[in-house]
């Protein structure tokens, strides 16, 4: 059973930094990208920020130099450094992996449960 974990969400002020963390567990054979999504109150999901397994980065454009998003392979957690954050990064972000499990020989895309960004002006 694979599992994605998110941590570091919370309330910021406006000008303030968050880290999240996102650590996926179980039995995993082999993890391709990782990426952050969010989802505000009345909008869709947005794709924030995607790492491959070679460390190439896409960042969303209205989170271009103030994100950065990383990874540590040998803890499979991917991380987003959330800097000069605005109210209108407020949202649940979530996590997406996509992974090859050890009882399967194909690559799956799972999510984590979400957590809560809060920035107040």
């Amino acid at each position: 059973q694979v599992q994605l974990v998110e941590s570091g969400g919370g309330l910021v002020q406006a000008g303030g930094s968050l880290r999240l963390s996102c650590a996926a567990s179980g039995s995993i054979f082999r993890i391709n990208a990782m990426s952050w999504y969010r989802q505000a109150p009345g909008k869709q999901r947005e794709l924030v920020a995607v790492i491959t397994s070679s460390g190439s980065t896409t960042y969303a454009d209205s989170v271009k130099a103030r994100f950065t998003i990383s990874r540590d392979n040998s803890k499979n957690t991917v991380y987003l450094q959330m800097n000069s954050l605005k109210p209108e990064d407020t949202a649940v972000y979530s996590c997406n992996s996509f992974l090859m499990p050890s009882s399967d020989p194909y690559y799956h895309y799972y999510w984590g449960q979400g957590t809560q960004v809060t920035v107040s002006s």
